[in-house]
């Protein structure tokens, strides 16, 4: 038999990585995609050109996790034995601008999802993306057990969307899990988060195209690894005997600043030439410190973090340099 799987956020750089690893084990793969004036297509596109007899197992469906009724009748049709919660509004800083589309999407979006699939009374195993965002101000090493302490309106939904899934799972007697994840990064990264934005600065910058780089808060400690390893993480709790909820990370904290030195040292330049400050892109309420307890994950699922953020901000530097030569 082959297994159907749904992901909602197919487009965004989780979605894309888990999208591959699905085909790779001979799924057939539905993918959930917001209309729009222009194709947000980048990540998965390369999917189909790469491996055209898997891009036949790769199906896209307009849909949005604000209207219920498209995902009613998408999971209707497609009758999947797996769904991937990956859609979100997930950029913290955002959340403070766009605070009410941000709960829509991300908390009542997964009602939306979780209610599609009771409603349409499917034997199928869910996911939901949780994030370390929710610990906040708890401070590290987070675990399963933590207490959470949101400091930012995405925070708090992706709290809600959280709970919300241990109650289906408890109160419908649902296949859902939560896997809380914390920060992991990519070349498919989104020019705004972060890394990302320091990777691009750094082969700009060592090309001659950009003089500086701006950012806020250096002092914040984020546990990074590298998303096409997740999403491994990802199927593997699907795979379990039993729902539960786990937590995936390196267990190794980094700064802001420490990546930032390792991206520039990498291209054989000094970050303080380069980088400067601007309150403009501090949050109303600082997350100082996110390092994961990855040992359930490591003893249970046998999942374990490989590449740590040195590695990690090496691998992302290559790929924009090399993506810069293309370009030009």
């Amino acid at each position: 038999m082959t297994k159907r799987a749904l992901i909602t956020g197919i487009t965004g750089q989780d979605g894309s990585y888990l999208a591959e690893l699905l085909l790779s084990k001979g799924y057939e793969v539905h993918g959930l995609v917001r209309r729009s004036s222009s194709f947000n297509r980048g990540r998965i596109d390369p999917i189909s050109e790469a491996d055209p007899e898997a891009g036949k197992r790769l199906h896209l469906h307009y849909g949005d996790m604000t209207d219920g009724v498209s995902l009613v009748n998408l999971v209707r049709t497609i009758e999947p034995h797996e769904v991937y919660n990956l859609a979100a509004q997930s950029h913290v800083k955002v959340s403070f601008e766009m605070p009410e589309y941000t709960a829509s999407a991300d908390a009542i979006g997964t009602v939306r999802l979780l209610e599609a699939i009771r409603s349409a009374n499917l034997e199928c195993r869910f996911y939901q993306a949780s994030t370390s965002e929710m610990f906040g101000a708890t401070p590290p090493p987070q675990g399963e057990s933590t207490a959470f302490y949101p400091r930012s309106p995405y925070g708090a939904a992706k709290l809600y969307a959280h709970w919300v899934t241990v109650n289906y799972r408890e109160a419908y007697d649902m296949f859902a899990v939560s896997g809380i994840l914390f920060n992991h990064e990519s070349p498919r990264r989104g020019e705004t988060f972060v890394t990302r934005k320091i990777t691009m600065a750094v082969a700009r910058i060592a090309a001659g195209l950009q003089d500086e780089l701006v950012l806020g808060n250096l002092d914040a400690v984020r546990d990074w690894g590298y998303a096409k390893e997740y999403v491994e993480g990802m199927w593997r709790m699907l795979q379990h005997d039993a729902p539960e909820t786990f937590v995936l990370g390196t267990g190794v904290g980094t700064s802001v600043r420490e990546f930032c030195q390792t991206s520039f040292e990498h291209v054989g330049l000094d970050w303080q030439k380069y980088v400067t400050h601007d309150d403009r892109y501090e949050r109303p309420t600082e997350v100082d410190a996110l390092i994961a307890d990855p040992s359930k994950s490591r003893d249970v699922l046998g999942w374990e973090a490989k590449t740590h953020a040195t590695d990690l901000a090496r691998l992302m530097v290559d790929a924009d340099v090399e993506a810069l030569v293309t370009e030009r």
